[in-house]
């Protein structure tokens, strides 16, 4: 028995019936051996952990764009964010922890630069759409890896194909229910951790004051950050314990929804947030427009297009993957002049 069987063995007799084993999987899209030492969910984790697009993610803002503070969430803090939060709902209700922080790990990896900006500005352009959590997949299945992608277990690939939720429902999802328990804990994880730093960024950049929060909502979840998700956590593991479902109780949901709302009107549409996301679109936009006509300049391993999917595809790949600072960067050297040093 080599160190993976007794991992198996151990799930076995810990995991609760309804989680998902990693010895039943169903496996990979292209078969593999298996590792001696790691399970196959460990082993997702430790593929997405060492990605491109995951270091990446570090310079790709969530709300404020190009911010100048250290403290302002990233897409990077907010992953490991929702691994921390996705872990202790996991462990606490015998579900498989080391399945619910692959997906939460990889569950972003598709999101553009800027933000929402940057991925509303490719859904415009791009004849197809964009959305992030198909990029996410798409990052995974196909791009990672010189276009050999990262060969994901079934289950991490689900997860990341159902953790988005629609506008006005954190309970969720726009692709229909996870396979797994442990992607229901992770869309619920998602939702806690970017509600409260978003709530943190936003009073951090003045653009709202704590006391500006939704009173009942603040009330029965708290009045700090950790207060909120402490609440949020343990109503999950109470509505959820010793069932073969991941649920929030209707109060706890309901408030929740009304901090999302409160967001959705008075930080997301913020003129003065509005106004960047606007600048950052337009960059998108540029950057876009110049790749389509100029496809021979796009980087050696976009010049390729093994599925066919043309030229659009293949430039909306590439700008999804840069980060904020690159794109500005990029645009720069595109299209504004140059300052030239005098002799002498």
């Amino acid at each position: 028995m080599n160190h993976r069987d007794r991992l198996e063995t151990l799930e076995d007799e810990i995991l609760a019936p309804h989680a998902a084993h990693s010895n039943r999987s169903r496996g990979r899209e292209r078969p593999e051996p298996e590792s001696p030492v790691r399970t196959a969910y460990q082993r997702d984790r430790d593929r997405v952990i060492h990605a491109n697009a995951f270091r990446r993610l570090r310079g790709k803002t969530q709300v404020f764009i190009a911010v100048a503070g250290d403290h302002y969430a990233t897409r990077l803090s907010h992953a490991l964010e929702v691994a921390q939060v996705a872990r202790d709902i996991a462990r606490a209700l015998r579900l498989n922890e080391d399945l619910a922080e692959a997906i939460a790990l990889a569950h972003d990896l598709g999101h553009a630069p800027f933000g929402h900006a940057g991925q509303h500005a490719l859904d415009q352009l791009l004849g197809e759409g964009y959305e992030h959590d198909k990029q996410s997949l798409r990052v995974v299945r196909f791009i990672e890896k010189s276009g050999r992608g990262l060969n994901l277990t079934e289950e991490v690939l689900d997860g990341i194909r159902t953790h988005r939720k629609p506008r006005h429902s954190l309970a969720g999802t726009t692709a229909g229910p996870s396979s797994t328990l442990e992607a229901e804990v992770v869309k619920l994880s998602d939702a806690i951790a970017y509600i409260n730093h978003d709530v943190d960024d936003a009073v951090r950049a003045h653009i709202i004051a704590e006391s500006d929060l939704p009173s009942d909502a603040v009330r029965h979840l708290g009045h700090s950050r950790s207060q909120r998700i402490n609440t949020a956590v343990c109503d999950i593991l109470e509505t959820s314990d010793g069932k073969p479902q991941v649920a929030m109780s209707e109060r706890t949901l309901s408030a929740l929804d009304a901090l999302r709302d409160y967001l959705f009107l008075h930080v997301y549409t913020n003129p003065a947030v509005k106004r960047e996301s606007a600048r950052a679109e337009g960059v998108v936009e540029r950057l876009f427009e110049y790749y389509c006509s100029h496809p021979d300049l796009l980087p050696a391993e976009y010049q390729e297009d093994p599925r066919r999917e043309g030229t659009e595809r293949r430039v909306a790949d590439y700008i999804a993957g840069m980060t904020d600072a690159f794109a500005i960067t990029t645009f720069e050297d595109l299209f504004v002049p140059k300052t030239w040093p005098l002799d002498g």
